[in-house]
C-alpha cells in the first residue's frame, strides 16, 4: 500500500507539471496570435472598440483578460523570484569563484599532499614485508557483466605484499550466470595466488552501503587497517595503494584518502565529453581546493582508501540513504578525522556513453550537489537534505577555470561552449530527482546500476565491442535462449516537449522584437532538441 501511494503521488506530480507545461503552451499560442493581430499593439480601448465576431471576438476578449491578470498579478511574482534568483546567483557564484582563486593559489604555490618513495621499504626488523599495514579492497558490483573481468583483473595486480593484502568482491548480482562468471573469475585469480574472496547477498537490502557493510562484518577484517574501495568499472593502476597509503604513516588523524578519477570514453560523444567538463571541474578545483584548505570533501564514493577506525568511530556504513558517501563523510569529519585528495593519482574509470545511463546515475544528488544528513537519525531512517547545485547559473565559471587553468585529463575545447546550453538540459532529471527525493517518490530510495560499456583503456575505443563478444558468447555457453540485444534510438520525450515549448517561446520574442531573448530561447530549445532527439549519444 505505501509503494502504491508513492507511486500515485509520483503521477500527480508528473501530471501537474505537464499541465502548467500545457498551460503555458496555449498562452503561448494566445501571444503568438495576439501579435499576428495586433492586438499586444493596441490599447485596453483599442482593444474594447475593435470589431471582431465569433471565435476571434472571444479570443480578444480573454487576451484582454489575460494581459491585465499578467500584469497585475503575475509579473510582481515573477519579478520577486527573479530577484531571489538573482541572490542566489550572486552567493553561488561568489562560492564559485573562491575555489577558482583556491585553485590558482594551489598551482602557483604547488600546495598539495606530498609524499616521497616507498616509507614501508626501510624498516626490515619485523621481516620484508612486516612494516606494511594490512589492506582490505573491496569491489561491490551487481550484475556488471561487461566490466567485471577486467576490474577484478586490475585490483588482483596492485603491487603490493600478497600476504598484506585481501580483495573482497562483494557481489549483489541478482542474475544466476553473472553470479557464476564472477565467481568463476575470482577461482581463477585465488589458484594464481592472489588472496581474494567472493561474497554473494541473496537479499539486496541496503544496496551499495549494505554490500559494503556486509563485508567488513566479516571476523577476518578485524586484522586489517585499511580499507579500498572500486567500482566495477575502475581500474586502478599497479602502484595505486603505494601511491595513496604512505600518506596515513606520520598523521594518525587522517581518514581518508581520495584518488582523482580519469575517464577512458571521454571524447566517445557530446555527451561524455560535457560530463568530463563537469567531472573535472569537480575534481580539480571542488575536491582539491576543499582537501587543502578544509581537509574536507564528500567522498566519491569509490577509487579512495579509507582508515577502518575512521569508518568504525563514524559509525560505519549505513543502509538509511542511496548517497552513503556524503553520509559517512559528514560523520566522519563530525569525529574529527581529516581528509585528503591526491590530484595526481587517477583512477580509470567510465562516463555513462547515453543519456539514459546518465540520468539513472544521478538517482538524488550529482558531483556538485552536497546531501547532508544528520548524524544523530536512527538507521532506517532516511532523511535527505539537498541543497541546489549552480547549474546552469554559475556555468560560465565552470568553464571559464577550464580556459585558464585547464584540468588534466585534457577537456575537448569544442565541448566548452555546448556546456553552458547542455548543462541546462540536465535540470529536468535533477529537477525530478530532486522532488522524488523530497517528497519521497517512487524509486527516490532505490540503487540504479549505471551500464557499462566495459572500455579498458583510453585509446582502446573498440575493446567493448570484443568485450560484449566475448561475454554473449560466454553467457550463450550456459543459456542457449539468450541473444545479444540491438541497440536502439531513444527518444526521450520529456525533452522534445521542452524544446517544443522554448522554441516556441522564441518565435514569440522574435516576432516582439526581442533579440536578445530570441537568441537565448533558441539555442536553449535546439539544445534540447538535441538531447531529445538522442543525438548527444552519437559517436
Amino acid at each position: 500500500m505505501e509503494d502504491h501511494g508513492k507511486s500515485s503521488k509520483g503521477k500527480f506530480f508528473l501530471r501537474l507539471i505537464a499541465t502548467l507545461l500545457a498551460i503555458g503552451l496555449v498562452f503561448l499560442g494566445l501571444e503568438l496570435v495576439a501579435h499576428l493581430n495586433c492586438w499586444d499593439c493596441m490599447g485596453e480601448r483599442d482593444l474594447d472598440e475593435h470589431q471582431t465576431s465569433g471565435t476571434a471576438a472571444w479570443l480578444r476578449k480573454f487576451y484582454v483578460l489575460w494581459s491585465s491578470f499578467r500584469a497585475e498579478r503575475l509579473s510582481p511574482l515573477v519579478q520577486a523570484l527573479l530577484s531571489f534568483y538573482v541572490v542566489l546567483f550572486i552567493v553561488l557564484s561568489a562560492d564559485r569563484l573562491l575555489q577558482c582563486l583556491g585553485c590558482f593559489w594551489i598551482k602557483v604555490k604547488r600546495i598539495g599532499p606530498q609524499s616521497q618513495g616507498d616509507p614501508f621499504e626501510s624498516d626490515y626488523s619485523k621481516g620484508p614485508w612486516q612494516n606494511y599495514p594490512m589492506v582490505l579492497v573491496q569491489i561491490p558490483m551487481c550484475n556488471e557483466k561487461e566490466v567485471y573481468e577486467q576490474s577484478i583483473s586490475s585490483v588482483c595486480q596492485l603491487d603490493w605484499p600478497k600476504d598484506r593484502l585481501l580483495i573482497q568482491v562483494l557481489d549483489d548480482s541478482d542474475d544466476e550466470i553473472i553470479q557464476s562468471l564472477i565467481e568463476g573469475e575470482v577461482f581463477d585469480w585465488s589458484q594464481r595466488g592472489v588472496n581474494i574472496v567472493y561474497r554473494h547477498r541473496s537479499v539486496r537490502s541496503g544496496y551499495k552501503a549494505g554490500n559494503l557493510k556486509s563485508g567488513m562484518n566479516c571476523d577476518y577484517v578485524q586484522r586489517y587497517e585499511f580499507a579500498v574501495i572500486f567500482d566495477a568499472d575502475f581500474k586502478p593502476s599497479p602502484n595505486f595503494l603505494k601511491q595513496t597509503i604512505p600518506h596515513f604513516k606520520d598523521d594518525p588523524k587522517l581518514g581518508l584518502v581520495q584518488a582523482r578519477w580519469g575517464f577512458v570514453n571521454k571524447d566517445v560523444n557530446l555527451l561524455t565529453r560535457l560530463q568530463n567538463i563537469n567531472m573535472s571541474f569537480h575534481f580539480e578545483v571542488e575536491q582539491q581546493v576543499n582537501g587543502v584548505f578544509l581537509n574536507f570533501f564528500g567522498f566519491n564514493g569509490t577509487a579512495g582508501v579509507w582508515r577502518i577506525r575512521a569508518l568504525e568511530e563514524s559509525g560505519g556504513w549505513l543502509e538509511r540513504t542511496t548517497v552513503e558517501d556524503m553520509d559517512i563523510s559528514v560523520r566522519a569529519h563530525l569525529n574529527g578525522w581529516k581528509f585528503i585528495f591526491l590530484n595526481d593519482a587517477k583512477v580509470l574509470c567510465e562516463l555513462p556513453e547515453s543519456y539514459v545511463r546518465s540520468n539513472k546515475s544521478l538517482p538524488v544528488v550529482s558531483p556538485s550537489h552536497s546531501s547532508l544528513q544528520d548524524p544523530d537519525l536512527e538507521e532506517g531512517q532516511p532523511h535527505n537534505l539537498i541543497l541546489p547545485s549552480p547549474e546552469a547559473g554559475t556555468s560560465v565559471l565552470y568553464v571559464h577555470i577550464h580556459l585558464h587553468i585547464p584540468p588534466s585529463g585534457n577537456v575537448h575545447p569544442r565541448s566548452r561552449v555546448p556546456y553552458l546550453l547542455f548543462e541546462n538540459t540536465m535540470s529536468m532529471t535533477k529537477f525530478g530527482a530532486v522532488v522524488s527525493g523530497l517528497f519521497q517518490l517512487g524509486n527516490s530510495y532505490e540503487w540504479v546500476v549505471t551500464k557499462k560499456a566495459g572500455r579498458s583503456t583510453e585509446d582502446d575505443l573498440s575493446a567493448a565491442e570484443e568485450r560484449e563478444l566475448k561475454a554473449a558468447k560466454k553467457v550463450k555457453e550456459i543459456n542457449q535462449n539468450d541473444e545479444p540485444k540491438k541497440k536502439e534510438n531513444k527518444i526521450y520525450k520529456k525533452e522534445l516537449v521542452m524544446a517544443f515549448f522554448l522554441l516556441t517561446a522564441a518565435v514569440r520574442c522574435l516576432l516582439s522584437g526581442r533579440r536578445v531573448h530570441f537568441c537565448v530561447l533558441m539555442f536553449q530549445g535546439i539544445a534540447f532538441l538535441v538531447v531529445g532527439l538522442g543525438l548527444m549519444e552519437s559517436r
